[in-house]
């Protein structure tokens, strides 16, 4: 989002024929093979919804799901859905950037190249990713011909009210890498994201509450270029310090690129938004393996090995890529998350817990995730 001007700060197009391209294979399935997981992935889905109901007494307004679909695709299909997502979520960023350059001289010649490098580096941003995700509930989600999404929202040209994506060859990357039992490890994945889908389905208000802290943390992007390049100039010279000082053995984790650029009034909305997260993916995570002894016979062992793998990570330019994206801070919101979800069931009951849903008021902030007595002090008095 550093390059400016034109009628199209980011070629979307170009972004996703780049990661398309770039995309590494997945693992060598036969076609039979193949039709066999995508089968398997849709039946495991269906089952999970009543298990993840039935656990978090998590009901449904209209008692169907909220009619958001579940697709299997492979790595290409994932890319071109959050490109999708991405372009109808950065809209009134890239307008901004629009207007801010609109009027500056050369515009109309730079405007095109510079939507092009920037559709390039989210084209590769994307490749990378597409190889790392198993599941995601896209909460907001555009339709499309191949793409279906949820019911549209009012009005014309509304975006869907989200669809769940479970991205077969990643699942079957990664049931073969940990030798655990496969059809285990696919229902057990289907649980943490058909819980996800629970969460914006069965709490109505969740969905534009965080699209309002997001496009709140939009609006106060500095477009300015002078701004975003000390920022950057500065976070630059932090990863280089940050890596000497592991070397030496001594400082904290580099922050990620994420945290360096934001402004101080940005770095109070991502405090919100990273516990409202940090309380998905761990609510997700409790529920995943708290249901799982019942359904998933292997799950201890899956945790185990699933646990495992999370915190080694992959080679040493993963590990780079993973700290600038900010990929460590998510980890880092399933690991506390959790913790704050078992902390409040084991205190007040799930019924007890599940006031987390009334309202916005009720959220958890980024220093009750690391206290949880402190929430259930504030919300159960």
């Amino acid at each position: 989002m550093t390059s400016f001007g034109g009628a199209q700060t980011v070629d979307w197009n170009l972004a996703a024929s780049t990661a398309v391209r770039l995309v590494r294979p997945g693992p060598e399935v036969s076609r039979d093979e193949a039709r066999a997981v995508v089968a398997e992935l849709r039946r495991h889905a269906t089952a999970s919804e009543r298990h993840v109901r039935e656990y978090t007494a998590m009901g449904f307004p209209d008692g169907d799901g909220g009619g958001t679909p579940v697709l299997v695709v492979d790595r290409p299909g994932w890319i071109r859905a959050n490109v999708a997502g991405f372009r109808t979520l950065l809209t009134p960023l890239t307008d901004k950037l629009q207007q801010r350059r609109a009027d500056m001289p050369g515009s109309s010649v730079l405007g095109p190249v510079s939507g092009k490098v920037a559709g390039a580096e989210v084209g590769v941003l994307l490749s990378f990713l597409s190889s790392k995700v198993l599941g995601q509930y896209e909460t907001f989600a555009p339709a499309a011909r191949d793409l279906p999404a949820g019911p549209a929202e009012p009005g014309p040209g509304g975006p869907g009210t989200g669809r769940l994506l479970l991205v077969a060859p990643n699942i079957v990357h990664v049931e073969r890498e940990l030798d655990v039992d496969p059809h285990d490890f696919r229902l057990w994945v289907c649980l943490h994201e058909e819980t996800h889908r629970t969460q914006f389905t069965a709490v109505p208000w969740l969905r534009d509450h965080l699209e309002s802290e997001i496009q709140g943390f939009l609006a106060e992007t500095d477009v300015d270029p002078g701004t975003l390049f000390e920022r950057f100039r500065e976070a630059a010279q932090t990863f280089v310090g940050a890596g000497r000082d592991r070397e030496a053995g001594g400082a904290e984790p580099a922050r990620s690129l994420v945290e360096i650029v934001q402004s101080p009034a940005q770095r109070e909305i991502l405090a919100r938004v990273t516990a409202v997260m940090s309380l998905l993916e761990g609510h997700a995570d409790y529920v995943m393996d708290g249901v799982g002894p019942s359904v998933v016979p292997s799950v201890a062992e899956i945790r185990e090995k699933f646990a495992k793998r999370r915190e080694a990570g992959a080679g040493r330019l993963d590990a780079v890529l993973r700290r600038l994206l900010g990929l460590d801070a998510k980890l880092r919101q399933y690991r506390d998350g959790e913790r704050f979800v078992r902390a409040v069931v084991e205190q007040v009951g799930m019924e007890g817990f599940n006031r987390v849903w009334t309202s916005p008021n009720t959220l958890p902030t980024k220093a009750e995730i690391a206290a949880p007595a402190d929430w259930i002090a504030r919300v159960h008095g």
